[in-house]
């Protein structure tokens, strides 16, 4: 059976849509007659096609899951699999349980798939955007070991353990964010209009102002007669720079230099080989190779040239070499999580010293995140009030010359 998506009018003359399951378009119009429906638009659900010339095209506009939702979706599915359900009624629930049609029409080809004959992780395949590598493999490994219900769960801790850290970073941005925008608001303010109109009170006076004043009165006419230039020019070197780094050479280098810096290095080096630990051991532990996990746990780092090390590293791995020591030979892994991991390695017990590891360096990296953005507040406060004492000091100089004076 296949899966359909349709347009009807209910007896009231509102248009309805949703998914149904049926052998063919004939039997979902008759489906929707004998509920009442007039079906004005049934048509299949979109499925993968072999035609690989249109595959990137195709890629664009395939369905996505946000993390919160492939969390769910998982967790509903490791529960129900649980229950002894089989996996095709696992995801018919899923597929009625959910509010939302994209979600619906995911889960009833995928079940059609697997009706087919298709395992979980190969149906999954269908939408490569929604359903990962990361989980598509742990998915097969579940399902090679006989214990598919308890790797989903653990899948779904991975995901949920994601999105937490990725919102309280959102929620810890969002104070120092505003505080930025303000900054520039109340300096643009302060040097395009209020500046101009204290300069006309000693426009006439001929007397020699300080040198703060002049300086602030330049940096004024400069906004003022430049800053939309500017605003546009800063723009323009922004995308010129995204384009320049979407070249993979020059990305490549970028992410190299970018791992030499004192503060912004050491972060994306502690955010890297966090969601590396992190990815290879909920891998590991679900039964993949280590080799296979290797590459798909490098395949999510965000720093290319950690991933070109990471894979490397994997090759030295397949030919033989042990982890610790071919992840040792980058020279960008901790030293802890290297003696940990070689430690695993020794006693036999690599998948649980892999599971210490990501907990450690995830600690070490929300540790840090987390110290950088209460810095960041207080910095924007400090360049705020200073830019405002700055501009006052220098209205203020000229008015204390004055008096003196006259006095």
């Amino acid at each position: 059976m296949a899966a359909f998506e349709y347009h009807a009018l209910n007896r009231r003359g509102r248009e309805e849509k949703g998914v149904l399951e049926a052998d063919s378009v004939r039997q979902v119009r008759q489906l929707l007659r004998d509920q009442g429906l007039t079906p004005l638009k049934v048509n299949p659900t979109r499925r993968v096609e072999k035609n690989v010339g249109s595959t990137l095209i195709q890629n664009l506009f395939r369905p996505s899951l946000s993390t919160n939702e492939r969390a769910m979706v998982t967790r509903q599915l490791a529960t129900l699999i649980g229950a002894a359900l089989p996996v095709e009624e696992a995801l018919m629930a899923v597929s009625r349980q959910s509010e939302k049609a994209t979600i619906q029409s995911m889960m009833l080809t995928v079940r059609a798939k697997v009706m087919e004959g298709f395992s979980l992780a190969n149906s999954l395949a269908e939408y490569p955007k929604a359903f990962p590598s990361l989980h598509r493999a742990t998915v097969a490994a579940g399902e090679s070991a006989g214990h598919l219900d308890l790797v989903l769960n653990r899948l779904a801790d991975f995901t949920e353990a994601q999105q937490e850290s990725a919102a309280r970073i959102k929620q810890a941005l969002i104070y120092p964010v505003i505080l930025f925008v303000l900054t520039i608001a109340i300096l643009a303010g302060l040097l395009g209009y209020v500046v101009p109109d204290i300069v006309k009170v000693f426009a006439d006076s001929e007397q020699e102002l300080p040198w703060l004043t002049t300086a602030v009165i330049s940096a004024s006419e400069f906004i003022v007669d430049y800053g939309l230039v500017l605003l546009i020019a800063v723009a323009l070197m922004g995308l010129g720079i995204r384009q320049l780094l979407s070249l993979p050479a020059l990305r490549l280098n970028w992410h190299r230099q970018l791992l030499g810096l004192p503060i912004i290095g050491k972060l994306s080096r502690g955010t890297n080989t966090a969601q590396f630990a992190s990815t290879l051991s909920i891998l590991s532990s679900s039964g993949v190779p280590l080799v296979e996990a290797m590459r798909i746990a490098g395949e999510v780092l965000s720093n290319t040239w950690l991933r070109s090390l990471v894979s490397d590293a994997t090759v030295k791995v397949s030919e033989g070499s042990s982890l610790s020591s071919a992840l040792e030979r980058s020279g960008h892994f901790p030293p802890m999580m290297l003696h940990m991991i070689a430690s695993g390695e020794s006693s036999g017990e690599l998948d649980e010293m892999l599971s210490r590891v990501a907990r450690h360096q995830q600690q070490d990296a929300d540790l840090l995140m987390s110290v950088l953005l209460s810095l960041f507040g207080p910095m924007m406060l400090i360049i705020m009030g200073g830019a405002v004492f700055t501009i006052v000091m220098a209205i203020l100089l000229p008015i204390i010359s004055l008096n003196q004076l006259v006095v």
